[in-house]
């Protein structure tokens, strides 16, 4: 195995079967529906057009790439989608670096050349985001090969290998024919996959959000500045929009539609199933700075005289976020909050214990309640959860400590 830089190989003399040297390769294609890394053919410049060099007809590669074919073999070449062009679509591109998480951009793309079979079969091997990759590009032509080399030795490589890399395709057509999907980036805390949209160029933003799953896109908006978000979802078409919108707690969905033009929020609205729709739009009514407007309405609410176990049912069915967990919420007649049970208590009690033995009084506030004197009960008592209760005493939603932190963070 050797390695050959991308930036070596472009503008490289190409000699076919007889040794008359044809043109110089201007591109290296790779087909990732026939294989994720590797060459499929090179674009060759030559006297009567660009012409395509299949990697089945490359013998070797060094200062000058050899054909084991005749020119007159090779065929036109003409544009086509689903394929990657490695000049094209990555030098002085930015990338997702998956590994480092944050947005690099491409100075050279590192190529595996190993023979086999009496050609060479040439695959992507990782891209140069440092100096040397930089200073080889800019150093071709002008400074003398083994100048160039002794220089190049002397600075530290920084090369992602291409697993580690997702990559951007801001062209919706062409990244769904690429099948290039962010699965590194999908694997990311959602924090971190925010951490890196925000460094992104508005385009590559969308991108990114048109492609990931809807539960992970929701996530990680979620963790977005609001000012972020709103352009995100602003460049979304409203079924992909209310798509992510349906995946987010229901009180930050609603703090994102109210930050959006009345007409844009509608159109979300009308694009999402009707159970969130609903709960969104009555989020929507109230104050944003106040406990209602930070409440979410997915909580865990059991009658009191319920048990152990069918609260741990409960808990099993229960799709809101996890930090809702931490409080399971008893209520009485007309749905009225009579008592809370902690996570800790129910894991650490027989299943057929009673609910109301193992009750406290929960802290409560109004809907109404400005958000200042939410974060102060948060802080008071210690709160993970905080139920918030109409003038009847029945549960209206809660506020989780995660909300407080975002409120306070966003100031």
């Amino acid at each position: 195995m050797s390695i050959v830089a991308l930036s070596e190989l472009l503008g490289a003399g190409v000699r076919d079967a007889g040794g008359t040297v044809c043109g110089r390769v201007r591109e290296a294609a790779v087909a990732p529906q026939d294989h994720p890394t590797r060459v499929a053919y090179l674009i060759v410049r030559t006297s009567d057009g660009e012409q395509v060099l299949p990697a089945t007809d490359i013998s070797s590669v060094g200062g000058t790439v050899r054909a084991s074919t005749d020119r007159s073999r090779w065929e036109p070449y003409a544009p086509s989608n689903g394929v990657l062009l490695l000049k094209r679509d990555l030098l002085d591109r930015q990338i997702i670096d998956v590994h480092g998480r944050k947005v690099v951009r491409v100075n050279d793309v590192e190529l595996d050349s190993t023979p086999f079979n009496r050609h060479v079969v040439l695959s992507v091997l990782s891209v140069d985001v440092g100096a040397r990759g930089a200073i080889r590009r800019l150093a071709k032509g002008v400074v003398p090969s083994f100048t160039l080399r002794a220089m190049l030795e002397r600075i530290p490589p920084r090369a992602i290998p291409w697993h580690l890399v997702d990559l951007l395709e801001t062209d919706p057509a062409r990244r769904v024919k690429l099948k290039i999907v962010y699965e590194g980036l999908s694997t990311l805390h959602p924090a971190d996959i925010a951490d890196i949209v925000e460094d992104l160029p508005p385009a590559e933003r969308e991108s990114v959000f048109e492609t990931i799953d809807e539960e992970v896109a929701a996530e990680a908006l979620e963790e977005l500045d609001p000012k972020v978000q709103v352009s995100v979802v602003e460049s979304l078409d409203s079924t992909r929009a209310a798509d992510i919108v349906e995946e987010m707690d229901p009180d930050a969905a609603a703090d994102l539609l109210g930050d959006l033009p009345e007409d844009r929020s509608g159109q979300i609205l009308r694009e999402m199933e009707p159970e969130e729709q609903q709960e969104v739009r009555q989020l929507l009514e109230f104050g944003e700075h106040t406990a209602a407007g930070r409440m979410t309405t997915e909580y865990i609410a059991v009658e009191e005289h319920a048990t152990v176990d069918q609260a741990i049912d409960a808990l099993k069915t229960f799709e809101g976020s996890g930090e809702a967990l931490a409080t399971i919420y008893l209520t009485g007649a007309g749905h009225k909050l009579v008592g809370a049970v902690s996570l800790v208590k129910i894991a650490t009690s027989s299943p057929t214990m009673r609910l109301r033995a193992l009750k406290e009084e929960p802290v409560t506030c109004a809907p109404d309640t400005p958000e200042d004197d939410v974060a102060a009960l948060f802080d008071k008592y210690n709160l993970i959860t905080l139920a918030v209760v109409d003038v009847d005493g029945r549960l209206v939603g809660i506020i989780t400590a995660d909300d407080v932190i975002t409120m306070l963070r966003h100031r």
